[in-house]
């Protein structure tokens, strides 16, 4: 199988390096912007993470601040873009770069994937692309890329699959590391497209491609899901005082969403009468109820299904957080989950 590939590390890293975007972590190889790109760019679209990205970089633009950052205020950064334990292995990995390394970047993949929140993905990302070291990287669009190319029926979404594709691209990878290996990534983004049909006529290892030789690319990659997705039912309580302050809680400092902010919920599906007796519960006086609408969120392995109500009350307590809407703003990480219900 390894003469396919063989065969398109010229051609991918040519194309890459005359057509690759000039997306803002590219504007140089710094391990520190190539690395927070990347831990961003895992379940986020590159449109989306953009703006994130220059946020971010504009309040801790070096390892240094990232590492002496305050959580909370590293969550309030990160809000959005959800998979909040992300954010909190970034602090973590820079707190052991600044200790165990002085503040100086390790070059190797070894030592990168012993830190922190870094997979074999983001360790062969970035040492290749920073460092030049002959690694692979390996994420959904590589993979996708490689099963068209070798015309491979094997589940992309198995393990054993990964490991298989990451000793066959290590067995080929060429001098141009980080080129090829983003060129893989940009060329699944970009031309050998999921769920549509791929740009075939624009795309530079066409030539070697088994799928399009066999016109098999609407079958490829293949991709069987063994896990059955849990729903959850809640309801999402807008709190609200009479000078427009609202109700938020802590969550616990583990599970889903940990130790980040939300506006109070209960389990089910209740109606407004239901509503009025847990806003009660809460040691507070109702003294109206609206519904405002129901949503979906998607987590990872999780739907939750909520429905809305805006309540404002007599008085505040101390049981909940009270803020401002300005606080929300600058303040308290709010998950999207919850932000969907801000009126």
């Amino acid at each position: 199988m390894q003469k396919p590939l063989q065969n398109i590390t010229a051609p991918l890293v040519n194309w890459y390096e005359a057509n690759r975007r000039p997306l803002p972590w590219r504007q140089d190889q710094e391990p520190y912007h190539v690395w927070i790109s990347e831990i961003m760019l895992q379940q986020t679209r590159i449109e989306a993470v953009i703006s994130y990205y220059q946020r971010f970089m504009e309040a801790l633009p070096t390892v240094e601040a990232l590492a002496a950052t305050p959580e909370e205020q590293l969550l309030k950064l990160w809000e959005g873009l959800g998979y909040y334990s992300r954010a909190r292995n970034l602090k973590k990995a820079a707190t052991v770069i600044m200790t165990e390394y002085g503040g100086q970047f390790p070059t190797g993949f070894d030592a990168w994937r012993k830190l922190p929140g870094v997979g074999d993905y983001t360790a062969g990302a970035v040492t290749s692309i920073c460092f030049n070291e002959r690694v692979p990287a390996v994420d959904g669009n590589v993979l996708r890329v490689i099963a068209r190319v070798l015309g491979s029926r094997k589940n992309v979404l198995e393990t054993e699959t990964k490991k298989e594709v990451t000793a066959l691209l290590t067995a080929v990878m060429p001098e141009r590391s980080g080129a090829f290996n983003e060129g893989l990534m940009e060329l699944g983004e970009l031309i050998c497209l999921p769920n549509a049909l791929p740009l075939c006529g624009d795309c530079p290892i066409s030539a070697h491609c088994t799928a399009r030789r066999e016109n098999t690319v609407t079958e490829l990659p293949v991709r069987i899901k063994k896990m059955k997705r849990k729903k959850e039912e809640k309801t999402v309580l807008l709190l609200l005082t009479e000078d427009g302050e609202i109700a938020l809680e802590k969550r616990e400092n583990k599970g889903l969403l940990a130790g980040l902010y939300q506006l109070p919920n209960c389990e089910g599906f209740l109606d407004e009468e239901a509503v009025i007796q847990a806003v009660k519960a809460l040691a507070l006086v109702p003294q109206q109820a609206r519904y405002l609408k129901e949503v979906k969120h998607v987590f990872t392995h999780i739907d939750w299904l909520m429905k809305g109500f805006a309540v404002t009350v007599k008085e505040k307590n101390d049981r909940l957080i009270w803020a401002t809407p300005q606080q929300l703003e600058e303040q308290y990480p709010l998950p999207t989950a919850f932000q969907k219900f801000l009126v």
